[in-house]
């Protein structure tokens, strides 16, 4: 039948049909289409960030119907390219073939759903690579090694989750995430090495780091320790966080024992201080070790040396901390402190740590000495409203030095040798002028702070790790007695034995003759067992000793000391036990600040100071414009022969005399510049034994006329 055959009306109808059916294929065609832009989005999105984006967009004004000349035309070419193809479907066999995309289209899902779920499984394995940022956000870096923060390691950023390395832009996603099974795997291995390789490298840099710190800590005094290893105040209590207690801030914990202690025997601290200790060590073969009894002192006298000018500060021994004008009116530790205002803590504490050490202890053991003098004042202890001193900084050192005297075997005199007031107003008593102990309008209230400090004192050295080292303990040095009361001294004394007695101190107790002249002593406080004068003899404080010759200071030495020390030791001549704590080879007082800082010297007759003071007229023997300081303040390299044989004979006739008592100790071991009161400068220059018990000299033959001997006496 042709068209013509056909009803009109039914025609209409089929026509209708046709175009319902059209329509269908049309729309699912564009479905179709729609479904393949979307896969092309998918494929374009991976391709690059850009691209994604604009993907997206377009997908997004297709469901919306948005059009644009663009758009439109690639809707009608798609459109005319769906036609195409359905006709040849149709002629094929549609049915069949839309069949087959449908399933090809499930396949495409299905695969892209399976690579969701692979990329997935990659990312909770290796976090890294997912948390690549487009390349237009803000670039961040994370510190993973020195080389990694420089930038230099090429590519570990963008492996690590850093600002993306340029060099890897051309790596692409789908490099990573659409290989084959077995090229994914080597990379993820690779991935694995990069990531153990830069904790490693991390591990290494913070070994290297750590090892550092404990290395600079160490040379810097530290014990590992020290302080230096280095003390921490992460264990200090709250209250004694940067105090004297706190171990973090010395200047050094070298030998120091830096575990946090707050305990107190008789109030003063334990701190630096370890729990044992051993008394095994022997000074020399001449004298018993510290575990054994050093027996009696007559028969076996003290040999030994004072550590002068390190807790107790003296200008003439370390003149460079008085390196001022004399208008700055710096004469004292006193006046020192009070200059230096917020820096006297760290450049006392700076000289503590490094005028003695250990090495100090040993050179006097092997100098053949036994014994050591160390002298400190009482604001080791305590101070007092007012007070300029440092606070209890030079008590950690006396009880260091200490412990370094019980390494090598020598047995310690513990001096007071500035007490509250100044017990003779010299410099070396911590300040220079009045006398206001046992004196004064304060001198009783500074005589009771004096007992204070030695019922504190004698307490803590009453504990039994001191009981065979502590063998001496003093209790003023060189009282003033030409100008305080005679009395007051001498039942102050017996009250301070007394208390030191009754708080458990077994050893010698020693105070000071007060210049008062050994015989002025017979019958004075006599009956007290263990109690020893202490006598300090010197030729160059009084204008009628200096001008001795040569010959004639030897000879008073050996005649006139010795003398004196056998009438002292004997009750019925003088006091009873006496000992000799300080004494020098020095024939002139020609050392800088010897006779206070900015006087002159008796030798030169430029001595100022008050009218009862003063010397202004030359005093060496030859008293004219000859006498000189030059060649007594030479270098000892340029010390002649004759006055080197002088210097050894006159320091050996001291050793010689002082020895008729209980012994005797050098003033001093160390000067920054009079040899001639320096114990150690001495041996350098030769005019001291190697060793202090084997000497060349002991009074027993003629003194020689050095003078004769081409010893100028105004040398």
């Amino acid at each position: 039948m042709s068209d013509t055959d056909i009803p009109r009306a039914h025609r209409h109808r089929s026509a209708r049909g046709d175009s319902s059916r059209r329509d269908r294929e049309r729309t699912r065609d564009r479905e179709r289409d729609r479904e393949r832009t979307r896969d092309r989005d998918r494929e374009r999105e991976r391709d690059g960030d850009g691209q994604r984006d604009r993907s997206r967009k377009h997908e997004s004004r297709t469901r919306r119907g948005v059009s644009s000349a663009d758009e439109g035309r690639a809707d009608r070419r798609s459109r005319s390219q769906s036609q195409s193809q359905r006709r040849e479907r149709e002629r094929a066999g549609g049915h069949e073939e839309r069949e087959r995309e449908r399933a090809e289209r499930q396949q495409r899902r299905e695969r892209e759903r399976e690579r969701e779920r692979q990329r997935e499984r990659e990312r909770q394995r290796h976090p890294g690579p997912e948390r690549i940022r487009p390349s237009k956000q803000k670039k961040s870096r994370v510190v993973s090694g020195a080389a990694m923060e420089e930038g230099r390691t090429r590519g570990w950023g963008f492996r690590f989750g850093h600002a993306r390395d340029d060099s890897y832009d051309s790596l692409r996603k789908e490099d990573l995430y659409s290989q084959p099974e077995k090229k994914k795997k080597t990379k993820m291995s690779k991935r694995k090495k990069w990531i153990i390789g830069g904790i490693c490298a991390l591990v290494l840099l913070i070994i290297i780091i750590v090892a550092a710190v404990v290395g600079s800590k160490k040379k810097s005094g530290g014990s590992s320790d020290s302080p230096s290893s280095s003390a921490s105040n992460s264990d200090v209590p709250t209250k004694w966080i940067s105090t004297y207690l706190d171990p973090s801030t010395w200047a050094s914990t070298e030998d120091f024992n830096t575990t946090f202690t707050d305990e107190m025997v008789g109030g003063l601290p334990i701190m630096g201080l370890y729990s044992d200790w051993d008394d095994s060590a022997q000074a020399n073969d001449n004298v018993p070790p510290l575990n054994q009894a050093w027996g009696d002192y007559t028969k076996k006298p003290a040999r030994g040396v004072n550590l002068g000018g390190w807790l107790s500060i003296e200008p003439f021994i370390t003149p460079s901390l008085f390196n001022y004008p004399l208008s700055a009116g710096i004469v004292d530790e006193w006046t020192l402190c009070a200059h230096l205002g917020a820096k006297a803590a760290e450049t006392i504490e700076n000289h503590y740590n490094t005028f003695v050490d250990e090495s100090t202890f040993k050179d006097i053991a092997d100098a053949g000495l036994d014994h050591v003098r160390i002298p400190f004042s009482y604001w080791a202890v305590k101070v007092y409203d007012g007070d300029q001193y440092i606070y209890r900084t030079s008590w950690r050192y006396l009880l260091r030095g200490i412990e370094w005297a019980r390494k090598y075997g020598l047995r310690v005199n513990l001096d007071l040798h500035g007490l509250p007031g100044s017990q003779n107003g010299w410099n070396h008593s911590g300040r220079q002028g009045q006398i206001n102990w046992l004196n004064g309008t304060n001198g009783d209230l500074n005589a009771q702070r004096s007992l204070d400090i030695h019922n504190s004192l004698s307490q803590f050295f009453s504990q039994k790790r001191y009981q065979n080292i502590i063998t001496h303990y003093g209790l003023a040095n060189e009282p003033k007695m030409t100008y305080l009361d005679h009395d007051k001294v001498i039942n102050w004394t017996e009250t301070a034995f007394k208390l030191v007695r009754k708080n458990g101190y077994k050893g010698l107790v020693i105070f000071g003759d007060g210049f008062m002249g050994l015989n002025n002593w017979q019958g004075l406080m006599q009956g007290y067992d263990g109690l020893v004068l202490d006598v300090h003899q010197y030729v160059i404080f009084n204008v009628n000793q200096i001008d001795f010759t040569h010959q004639k200071k030897v000879q008073y030495a050996c005649a006139g000391w010795t003398e004196q020390a056998e009438q002292s030791q004997d009750t019925k001549t003088g006091y009873g036990p006496t000992q000799f704590a300080e004494w020098s080879q020095a024939d002139t007082d020609c050392a800088q600040y010897v006779t206070n800082v900015g006087q002159g010297s008796r030798w030169e007759g430029t001595l100022t100071g008050n009218a009862s003071t003063a010397v202004l007229s030359p005093g060496c023997p030859t008293k004219n414009s000859q006498c000189s300081c030059a060649q007594a303040n030479a270098d000892p390299s340029k010390w002649s022969a004759e006055y080197k044989k002088f210097l050894s004979m006159f320091a050996e006739a001291q050793m010689y005399s002082f020895e008729k008592g209980l012994g005797w100790w050098y003033w001093t071991w160390k000067t920054e510049s009079s040899p001639q009161w320096s114990y150690q400068a001495g041996m350098q220059a030769g005019v001291l034994p190697k060793k202090a018990y084997d000497r060349d000299f002991n009074c027993d033959v003629e003194v020689p006329d050095f003078s004769k001997e081409g010893l100028p006496e105004y040398y």
